[in-house]
């Protein structure tokens, strides 16, 4: 008896973005066969290896139906021995990805993958192969078919999770998709493993088809936390000020994320920034505003440049004003019925520097109370804590924010801004 062997190995899938690969004739041929369990007979009978030895010559020369109808002849015979039956399936399924025939490529395969002369990861690359071609071909069904024999045997593999995603997904499907996609960022956490971009985007969109903003919303903040863009701060931070039931009393504390997110781009929203800082009694914090508008080249030109300069001239006299006199109104705020005076003073000392000094007459506001919104006043005391660099204290006043006037919705982002202040990227060119 002659001894003859096939390699043979299966294709891996490539990212999204590519596509995922296709079983090809060359690379079925070339990396073909499995590398067969050495405990298993792997031989066939004399007259059996001639004719698999010009199949292959046929099939090296891509004479796919020549080799199909030899392949054919040697199936008919009667007392085939195991691998010789196994040796007809891979040939078969070199023809199959060589003639784009899926159909027998998955019977060869199938077919293969229940015999003895394969082991499991040679088995596992198989079904892998074979669930990307399906996908390849639009056959989402069948990929997701294959896939879960795979996940089956290796539950919670990334590749396979983002096929079945992905193959929901074009068929519109979106509550699958999320489903898939969430228990997949379960996976992601327990393995302490970043998720992907691409994932949070698809699970993003599969949101955005049912109009669930809230989902939708719960992504971009994971994004954020992830991979911090410019865009998905813009997204939704203009999804938060639009949401119903948002206090225009915040709409200040808005304009600080849009600032610090580097998402102000027109020259009135610079203007109103500063406006509303001055009407906080945080000159300090107006002319920061007026001086990242010139910065930019968005205040100072145009039309309203004379304005914008007006503008200039009176929020840096009343910041320098202000350093001049620090201590003005404290008296009065401690001496007052409400808190309000006492966070509004001590949050100008810290931004003007003084930290300490600060963060105690906020924290003595918030003690006295008689606020209009105790979260609000929360809001601010955790936003002062962070520039005061401790972190841990704000984390914890910001998690004690309930409202659902959009102060709870800003905390949480606060907690996405970059420790350093560094500036979101802008998403890649595509």
């Amino acid at each position: 008896m002659k001894k003859i062997s096939y390699l043979f190995a299966a294709m891996m899938l490539a990212a999204f973005g590519s596509g995922f690969s296709t079983v090809t004739a060359d690379t079925a041929q070339a990396q073909a066969a499995a590398p067969a369990d050495p405990t298993k007979q792997q031989t066939v009978r004399a007259e059996m290896g001639k004719p698999l030895n010009e199949i292959q010559e046929l099939l090296n020369a891509k004479q796919y139906p020549q080799a199909l109808e030899k392949i054919n002849a040697l199936d008919a015979l009667e007392k085939k021995t195991p691998y010789e039956m196994f040796a007809l399936h891979r040939l078969r399924a070199v023809v199959a990805s060589g003639t784009n025939d899926s159909a027998m490529m998955a019977q060869s395969f199938e077919n293969m993958i229940n015999t003895e002369f394969l082991k499991e990861p040679e088995k596992l690359r198989l079904i892998e192969a074979m669930a990307g071609t399906m996908f390849n071909e639009k056959k989402y069904v069948q990929a997701r078919s294959w896939a879960g024999r795979y996940l089956e045997r290796e539950p919670g593999n990334v590749g396979m999770n983002n096929l079945v995603a992905r193959s929901y997904y074009l068929e519109n499907d979106y509550a699958n998709t999320i489903k898939v996609l969430n228990n997949q960022l379960a996976e992601d956490d327990k393995a302490g493993r970043k998720p992907t971009q691409e994932n949070l985007r698809l699970l993003g969109g599969a949101y955005q088809q049912l109009k669930d903003n809230n989902g939708y919303a719960t992504v971009l903040e994971r994004l954020l936390g992830t991979y911090p863009q410019k865009e998905y701060w813009s997204d939704l931070l203009y999804r938060i000020e639009h949401r119903p039931g948002f206090a225009e009393r915040l709409r200040l504390d808005m304009y600080r994320l849009l600032l610090i997110t580097d998402n102000l781009d027109d020259g009135s929203q610079y203007v109103e920034m500063a406006e509303l800082a001055l009407l906080a009694g945080l000159p300090t914090e107006a002319k920061k505003a007026v001086d990242a508008g010139f910065a930019a080249n968005i205040l100072g030109t145009g039309k309203e440049a004379a304005k914008h300069k007006q503008l200039r001239d009176r929020v840096n006299k009343q910041a320098a004003d202000d350093l001049k006199n620090p201590d003005a109104g404290e008296a009065s705020a401690k001496s007052a019925k409400t808190g309000i005076g006492l966070l509004n003073i001590g949050y100008n000392y810290v931004i003007n520097g003084q930290h300490e000094k600060g963060l105690a007459l906020m924290e003595q506001g918030l003690a006295k109370g008689g606020l209009k919104s105790v979260d609000e006043g929360k809001l601010h005391l955790g936003m002062a804590y962070l520039q005061a660099k401790n972190r841990e204290k704000a984390k914890e006043i910001f998690k004690s924010i309930q409202s659902t006037d959009g102060a709870a919705d800003l905390a949480r982002l606060w907690l996405l801004v970059p420790e350093d202040g560094s500036k979101p990227a802008a998403a890649p060119a595509k």
